[in-house]
């Protein structure tokens, strides 16, 4: 349907709609590195046949590199996006900052997925913040169809003052599902002559030339707002109550619009100014809205942003309105629900708004149990977790980094006691490793992380003869975000293309001690762990074994393939609970009389856990 060149009406998620987006607003390039909530922008990018796909796309090592490319192709005149989860702007961020400071004459569109209740994320960041820094338009959609008009209006934006503007979406509007009607796409051939002039503009942001070039983004910015009230982003619901408006922006706002229909008729709803335009915003817009109302509360997710900057305003202007913003620090933590929003607004009127129900919050008073992420079965990573604690000293180091072994620091593994972004584990190691005679310290790292930003790191443990042992669990993909592809495994997104493997990139960065095993190779593994450790200098094991989750939906495809299981020889079975207390594979069930069972529908047969049972009582299900 994407494809479709008349207009249509589609049930569709907000990171679907993007791409409908992009065929409309003829995009030339695409870059990303995967990261949630926006995976699903490329998995559409994906279900476009590749001979009918009218721009190019490409998953990049990391987020700086695929801003960098994204950068080259719209200073070379196509329109171009980059888009990526909410820490990915971390990385981009060294050669971000400098964008809105060019001449970018195809224009660019960084589309954000920040993650506020941090479902996906080590932080909830508001990226907000960055758009200030580096004097860059954000626009904030909130809602699906919101994301679709806003990311088509953002990009002729960017081509017009030949800039970069962020489309800032959150996690549940990546995700909203809501009908939409798209327009007609002509399908026209786009122009991919390279248009790059290094005369036109100064592209070297040197000393010399840091003003100018700071002039130009400041200036471009009272450019825009001046038109923000052309462009229809923002939103006035006039319910004819002066004495109370509400400033919202984003889902919130969605949240804000269902709470007050919960109200009882008659009641006097306060007016709603939605503000779709973040950075800059219309400040004309905004302070006659304060004008004419005696209260207003600012609801914005995490941080007071636009509470500061209209605070700010009301200040400069002389407005008398009584400004209600953050009231507890609730406020600053988590996703604006419709139940958060409720409380939100009965803190601030409680004699308009009652207080939300708990009954209602948790479903007729019952809380859910918890439900923690933990590895899937059969996940070469529970293996080699599993074979290297028997290795360890209680009071050796462990690092863990970005990825799905990330879970290993849960019980029972407790592999990882230290973390901070993709790739560094390695020289956090490091800096724990120095004057460290008596602990030592293993840290660890995915193959896509290797790749991703893992290099600088090792690079720096050869140089420096750091005294570690980096552990590299290699499973072929990029496991957590949905399988992508990386350098190490053949294929990116639009074919075969060579292999870069982790092994010949560790020997070229001068690593000596390299050894390799399939993480399945339990009881090599402990001996290879224990070996290394209690050798000099820095040392690096491979375990790798394919992500069986990924191994397993490509196995049923193929035909004659049938799924097995393991099973639990009652008789030879003595309870000692290897296997659901230090092994912990989901599959295993243990009733409350100790007995304990393989869960059929969750057990995929691949038999990793019969080398840790201590009575041999994991044995191949009959006939398998």
């Amino acid at each position: 349907m994407l494809l479709q060149p008349e207009a249509f009406s589609e049930l569709t998620m907000g990171n679907t709609a993007l791409v409908r987006a992009m065929l409309e607003a003829g995009v030339g390039v695409v870059t990303s590195y995967p990261g949630s909530p926006t995976p699903e922008i490329a998995e559409a990018i994906r279900a476009i046949p590749a001979e009918r796909r009218p721009f190019y796309f490409e998953f990049s090592t990391n987020e700086k590199v695929a801003t960098e490319v994204a950068f080259g192709a719209a200073v070379n005149g196509h329109l171009a996006v980059v888009f990526f989860k909410s820490v990915g702007l971390n990385v981009a961020a060294d050669s971000f900052v400098q964008l809105p400071l060019m001449k970018i004459g195809g224009g660019l569109v960084v589309v954000l997925g920040d993650d506020p209740g941090a479902n996906s994320s080590q932080n909830e960041q508001d990226n907000r913040h960055y758009a200030r820094l580096a004097y860059c338009p954000l626009f904030e959609p909130a809602s699906a169809a919101e994301a679709y008009t806003m990311f088509k209006q953002a990009a002729v934006l960017a081509r017009e003052l030949e800039s970069v503007v962020i489309l800032r979406l959150t996690t549940h509007v990546c995700h909203y599902k809501e009908q939409i009607d798209f327009a007609a796409w002509p399908v026209l051939e786009l122009d991919r002559r390279p248009r790059f002039d290094p005369e036109a503009s100064n592209y070297i942001p040197i000393a010399a030339s840091v003003f100018p070039l700071k002039q130009r983004a400041l200036e471009r910015l009272q450019t825009l707002e001046r038109r923000l009230g052309q462009l229809g982003f923002d939103r006035l619901l006039d319910h004819g109550n002066r004495d109370r408006g509400i400033i919202v922006a984003g889902l919130p706002f969605a949240s804000v619009m269902d709470v007050l229909e919960t109200l009882p008729g008659g009641t006097a709803r306060p007016d709603i100014l939605k503000l779709g335009a973040i950075f800059p915003f219309d400040r004309a817009a905004v302070a006659a809205f304060l004008r004419s109302h005696r209260e207003v509360k600012v609801i914005e997710e995490l941080d007071p942003i636009l509470e500061g900057d209209i605070k700010a305003l009301a200040w400069d202007e002389g407005i008398s309105c009584r400004l209600v913003g953050r009231q507890s620090l609730g406020e600053a933590m988590g996703e604006c629900t419709p139940d958060k929003a409720a409380a939100v607004l009965h803190a601030a009127w409680p004699e308009l708004f009652p207080a939300p129900s708990l009954a209602a919050v948790l479903s007729e008073g019952r809380a859910l149990p918890p439900r923690p992420a933990q590895l899937c079965p059969g996940c070469g990573h529970r293996s080699a977790f599993f074979a290297i604690k028997q290795a360890l000293r209680a009071d050796d180091i462990s690092v863990a980094d970005i990825g799905c072994h990330t879970l290993g620091y849960l019980p029972p593994y407790r592999m990882g006691q230290v973390l901070l972004s993709m790739g560094h584990s390695t020289s956090t190691a490091a800096g724990l490793a120095l004057f460290n005679d008596s602990r030592r310290v293993i840290c660890f790292m995915g193959d896509s992380t290797f790749f991703h930003a893992g290099l600088p790191g090792i690079a720096n443990a050869v140089y420096n003869r750091h005294r570690l042992l980096l552990v590299v669990l290699e499973n072929g993909t990029t496991a957590m975000t949905g399988h992508q592809d990386h350098p190490g495994t053949g294929r990116n997104f639009n074919g075969d293309t060579e292999r870069l493997t982790v092994k010949a990139a560790l020997a070229g960065l001068g690593v000596a001690n390299l050894r390799e095993i399939d993480a399945y190779k339990q009881a090599e593994l402990t001996v290879m762990v224990r070996m290394a450790l209690d050798e000099p200098g820095f040392k690096v094991i491979i375990a790798r074994h394919p992500c069986m989750l990924k191994f397993t939906r490509e196995a049923r495809r193929k035909p004659g393939w049938a799924l097995r299981h393991v099973m639990i020889d009652q008789a030879a079975c003595n309870q000692a609970h290897i296997c659901v207390e230090s092994f912990a594979c989901p599959s295993f069930q243990r009733a409350a009389d100790g007995q304990v069972t393989v869960s059929p529908d969750l057990c995929i047969g691949d038999g990793s856990c019969r080398q840790t049972c201590p009575a041999s009582a994991i044995v191949a299900e009959a006939g398998k």
